[in-house]
């Protein structure tokens, strides 16, 4: 006879993204149902007093949290080792409330350079305004960390792997830099997915997450969520999306917790055909470069090994013949089609330099290593076989 009396965090992640969270409702539904309400009702003044004091741990309004929000983020909590989380309307929304929940004017913030170009813009430009200077660093530099650090540094911030090179930043050891100086470190996971990287094991103090990508992984909808320690999120996140706004939809929190439940199945069947098709490419004359974190040829394969369970669902290249070349080539390609998401089930090819990375200028690319001819490559669940054949078919026009 079955143990019901397991707890769900001894559930493996597998059986935690279709279970953990489940709030069901007097019809007891399987499916999790979806609150389309903006308001809730209280049965008397004195429980309405009760929630808005804190006293009562009821929903009040929708842009304070809902029951589908809710669901959702107990889940990523579950799978992600997280005492709390909160969800937001995108991944950008995530990234900046984790961030300016913490700082003041006069604070400082410490960033890698390789970032998603959005990123970038909050660290370089909308944080500056509010009176918080950055100081970009080569990420894998960590003696440029340390030498960024002021008595006023409060925040530190990264991605690994890193978009849309994919470099991988050792996570243990920049959180050991920030904690010396009084500091917290925030991480973008979004590449590496929580089943693939723990960032609060490796001393993180929040993790962030686009669940826009590999979440939904259908291209459906927006959502974000920010997860960390019960006393960071209630600190530093939780009055802040509060009184600002920028809270997830019921519809989009529901789409997100049907995508945790085949979260393992797509993305080890995305991997596997990731790691094939880097392969396939590293031995194509036309390609110049591979990027790929768990192969030996990757500037940061050790590092990759030590703290990723897998190299992830994406593929960077480099083809010759700079960006003439990696536009023809990617205009040929008829399974692969072009757009700019990532851990999508149909596969996305991107040219960063005239995209998700244009904004940042030519010299700030240069500078992180993103060329003219590098793409950016979101494996699909399509049949491996059949992407290379279209691959091959794109690089015979090179």
């Amino acid at each position: 006879m079955a143990d019901k009396t397991k707890s769900p965090k001894d559930w493996r992640p597998a059986t935690r993204m279709v279970h953990a969270g489940s709030i069901r409702s007097q019809f007891g539904e399987m499916s999790e149902a979806m609150f389309l309400t903006q308001g809730f009702v209280y049965p008397d003044m004195e429980s309405a007093e009760a929630r808005f004091k804190g006293e009562d741990a009821g929903f009040i309004y929708a842009r304070y949290g809902s029951p589908t929000a809710a669901m959702f983020e107990q889940r990523m909590c579950a799978l992600e080792g997280a005492e709390a989380a909160r969800s937001t309307a995108s991944g950008m929304a995530a990234v900046t409330a984790a961030m300016m929940g913490q700082l003041r004017a006069g604070d400082h913030i410490v960033a890698a350079k390789a970032l998603f170009g959005s990123c970038r813009y909050v660290v370089e430009e909308l944080l500056p305004r509010f009176g918080v200077p950055c100081t970009l660093v080569d990420g894998t530099d960590y003696a440029q960390w340390q030498a960024a650090m002021r008595p006023n540094t409060k925040v530190l911030f990264l991605e690994s792997p890193t978009n849309p090179q994919l470099e991988i930043i050792d996570i243990r050891r920049v959180a050991d830099i920030a904690h010396a100086g009084g500091a917290t470190l925030v991480v973008d996971n979004v590449f590496a997915t929580p089943l693939l990287q723990s960032p609060l094991e490796l001393g993180a103090d929040c993790v962030v997450y686009s669940a826009t990508k590999h979440i939904d992984g259908q291209g459906r909808c927006l959502a974000g969520v920010i997860l960390g320690s019960e006393e960071f999120i209630t600190t530093h996140v939780h009055n802040f999306l509060r009184q600002t706004g920028p809270s997830v939809s019921p519809f989009n929190a529901w789409v997100m917790l049907k995508g945790l439940e085949t979260l393992p199945v797509r993305v080890t069947q995305q991997m596997r055909s990731a790691e094939k098709i880097a392969d396939f490419l590293a031995a194509q004359p036309q390609v110049a470069r591979v990027l790929y974190p768990t192969r030996k040829d990757h500037p940061q394969h050790d590092i990759a090994m030590k703290q990723m369970k897998g190299g992830g669902t994406v593929v960077a290249f480099d083809v010759k013949g700079g960006k003439a070349e990696a536009f023809r080539f990617a205009n040929t390609l008829s399974i692969i089609k072009i757009s700019n998401n990532i851990g999508d089930a149909k596969s996305i090819m991107t040219h960063p330099a005239t995209t998700t990375h244009q904004r940042i200028g030519p010299a700030a690319r240069a500078e992180i290593g993103i060329g003219d001819g590098l793409l950016r490559y979101s494996v699909g669940l399509e049949d491996v076989d059949d992407l290379i054949e279209d691959l091959s078919a794109g690089l015979a026009t090179i």
